[in-house]
């Protein structure tokens, strides 16, 4: 198995990722039940605890006449480097790719507590997501089922500002 270290040199990231700013590197959870297919029918699968918090959420936001779909959840190490390459080669640069998916290993879909939402009417993963009523739905409610948006505008991490991207980590 390769490190972490090869992994990023095959993909071009340098050795200084994740130092400037300090990204907190996520393993892989071990421990996954599938949740339910994603927009374009992937299942995903999230950690027990937060399966049930997801579900329990998106019940609450449907009584309260708001549908959240799951648009990803569980994002493996391959699945990230597989993503990576995709995206290099239909022509993004390392740079722009890097500002919306973190590199292999730093990635909080690794930990399956992180859900990307999108609803109804609204292209999946774009910034016009804080313009529905579901994500006002979420910013109100979210942290009661234990979510918090995990890269708001202008985030110490330094990744794109992301509406859709709700973290149950701490």
């Amino acid at each position: 198995m390769q490190t972490i270290e090869e992994i990023h040199r095959s993909l071009g990231i340098p050795p200084s990722y994740g130092r400037d700013p300090p990204l907190p590197r996520f393993h892989e959870a071990t421990e996954l039940v599938a949740v339910e297919p994603n927009i374009v029918g992937r299942m995903q699968e999230l950690t027990p605890e937060t399966a049930a918090a997801w579900s329990e959420m998106k019940a609450r936001a449907q009584e309260d006449g708001v549908a959240l779909l799951l648009v990803s959840g569980f994002r493996s190490i391959a699945r990230q480097i597989a993503l990576i390459r995709q995206k290099l080669a239909q022509g993004q640069t390392l740079d722009e790719i890097l500002k919306v998916n973190a590199a292999p290993g730093f990635s909080q879909h690794h930990t399956g507590k992180v859900v990307d939402v999108a609803t109804p009417g609204c292209r999946p993963l774009t910034e016009e997501f804080e313009m529905t009523p579901a994500f006002g739905w979420l910013c109100r409610n979210a942290a009661g089922f234990g979510f918090r948006l995990a890269y708001p505008r202008d985030n110490d991490e330094g990744f794109c500002y992301e509406p859709w991207h709700w973290s149950r980590l701490p």
